[in-house]
Formats: structure tokens, C-alpha cells, sequence
């Protein structure tokens, strides 16, 4: 088994939401992705791991941690480390914690999980055992390198995609799925497939892009939105409502809308590439460079029928 994650661990964690049927696909996936085969940097990220394991030196950690950029998720403060993280996710958590929801003892998937940084907020509400699926290596590495300092035995990522789950699941209390609709080819393909990690009942928390409008329609970008290339299909509100409903779900709620600004999503010295600021029109914000809409997302939630 991969040294990242140990098959007792991988077990426990599968055995508290009853899926130990995924035991040996997913062992198998592991070992196959968390290698060097799978990607060129994974020795060197490996070799910060390893490192990180050993040092009680901040200085240190901080540059160990800056050699896993570019971040994405956060913020963190760890290790007597700031990380200060593209998007403001605690923004976003603090959208979430409208929702209400009661995460004291619940099962959660969480997919695109990303870093972990929800997963981790999950945990700190009471949530019994965390899943996260996430297809991007680094993501993981740097949830690894977190949980260090964290030491939470009940959050596990795996490097896997929904599509590639062994259904059928039907285990979770929650599932999440946060900015990951609008990149699918099919949208209702992939609600139907987080109804399928749901108990009847359970409940969907839902983040997305969505374009203004009272009619129900969805548009798709030629090339690039907001210089996205792998953006599909952006719905309005009335549209994602119909998805949902015909994807099996009932009683869903609009959580908030908002309007994504430089101050949630930004560059930062942890992520030096381009963010928000370089995919709007200078001269109107309002737009992306490409003349659409400035990005909007949606928090809803819905129960599987």
C-alpha cells in the first residue's frame, strides 16, 4: 500500500460509512497515482512530505510548504505558516454555515475537494468521517503535508474522480460538490451520480456558476470563460432547479448567490499565476474578457428522493 495512505486507515475509513467493497479498486488506484509514474513531480513532492515529517523548524516549514504551490484552497495556519491561498475559502465557508446544516456525526463527500479545506472545517463542526475525491495530485500532496500538524485519522482523499467511484453508494448524510458542475461536459450525468452517494434523503450542497435571467437556459462558452478553458455549461437558477429535480433530487433551497470579486479570489505570493483580476474586462468589470457576464455563483441545497 501507498505510504501516504496505509490500507488500515484506507479500511477504517471505508468500514465507518459501510463501503469496504471499495477496498480493492482503491487500493489499486493509490498505488497507481500517489507514484512517480503518474507525475513528474511527485518525487520532489515526496521529498517535502518526508521532510515536513521531521522538522520542527517554522522557517523551515514555510518554505517546504511554499515548494507545494501554487495553492488554491485556504487559508491555513500551520506550523507558524500563513497560507494565504488564491480564494478566501473561508468566505465560502461562511456562505455554507447558512445552510444550517448539522454536521455532528454525519458522513461527507466532499468532490473536487481539492486541498482539503473543507473537509477539515467538516471535522471541526463534528462530521464523523470526511471522504474527498480529487483528481489533481498536488492537491493532495498538500492536504498531506497539512494533516502533518493536523493529525486527523477520519478525513481520507483519494485520488480518484466521481465517475470513478464503485457505485453504487447510496451511504453518505452529505455530499458536497463545490465548483465543479460547470466543468462537466454533462452536468446531469454528474448530479445524477452524487444522488447515488446519497441515503435517501440525504443532502446535496451545491456550488456553481450561474448566468441571471428569470427563463430557464443554459449557455455554453465557445472557447474560454473568465480564461476558464474547461467550462461547459453555465445554467441560470431556474435551470439548475429543473437539473436537479430530474436528476433525482427534491426541496431545493437557494443558499446565496453572489458575485465571485478580487477580494475572494486573488493572486497571492502562494499562487502567482493569473487569478480573477486578469480574466475581466479592464475597462468593465462587470465582464469577463471574453464579453460574458462577470462570474456569479450559486449555494443550493437539495435532498435525493
Amino acid at each position: 500500500m501507498n505510504e501516504f495512505i496505509d490500507k488500515q486507515k484506507l479500511t477504517e475509513c471505508l468500514k465507518a460509512v459501510n463501503l469496504e467493497y471499495w477496498l480493492e479498486d482503491l487500493s489499486l488506484l493509490i498505488d497507481e497515482r500517489l507514484s512517480e509514474k503518474k507525475h513528474g513531480d511527485f518525487f520532489k513532492w515526496q521529498q517535502i512530505i518526508r521532510s515536513l515529517l521531521i522538522k520542527d523548524n517554522t522557517t523551515d516549514c514555510q518554505n517546504l510548504f511554499m515548494q507545494l504551490s501554487p495553492w488554491r484552497k485556504g487559508p491555513f495556519k500551520v506550523a507558524g505558516t500563513y497560507i494565504d491561498s488564491e480564494w478566501r475559502s473561508d468566505q465560502k465557508w461562511a456562505r455554507i454555515e447558512k445552510t444550517g446544516i448539522e454536521f455532528k456525526e454525519k458522513n461527507i463527500l466532499d468532490v473536487g475537494c481539492g486541498n482539503g479545506y473543507f473537509a477539515f472545517k467538516m471535522r471541526d463542526e463534528g462530521a464523523k468521517t470526511v471522504i474527498g475525491i480529487e483528481p489533481m495530485i498536488l492537491y493532495i500532496m498538500q492536504f498531506f503535508a497539512i494533516n502533518i500538524f493536523k493529525k486527523d485519522s477520519h478525513i481520507l482523499i483519494l485520488p480518484v474522480r466521481l465517475s470513478e467511484l464503485p457505485f453504487p453508494v447510496n451511504q453518505f448524510d452529505i455530499t458536497f460538490s463545490m465548483g465543479v458542475l460547470y466543468h462537466q461536459r454533462s452536468p446531469i450525468d454528474h448530479l445524477c451520480q452524487l444522488k447515488k452517494t446519497l441515503k435517501p434523503g440525504g443532502q446535496l450542497v451545491l456550488e456553481t456558476l450561474f448566468l441571471q435571467g428569470s427563463s430557464s437556459f443554459a449557455s455554453t462558452p465557445e472557447k474560454r470563460y473568465a480564461q476558464m478553458r474547461n467550462t461547459w455549461l453555465i445554467p441560470s437558477v431556474s435551470e439548475l432547479k429543473i437539473w436537479l429535480i430530474r436528476s433525482g433530487f427534491e426541496k431545493v433551497k437557494i443558499i446565496d448567490k453572489s458575485v465571485t470579486t478580487i477580494n475572494e479570489q486573488r493572486s497571492t505570493e502562494w499562487m502567482t499565476f493569473n487569478s480573477l483580476s486578469d480574466a475581466l474586462n479592464p475597462a468593465d468589470p462587470d465582464l469577463t474578457i471574453e464579453g460574458w457576464p462577470a462570474p456569479r455563483r450559486i449555494l443550493v441545497t437539495a435532498n435525493a428522493i
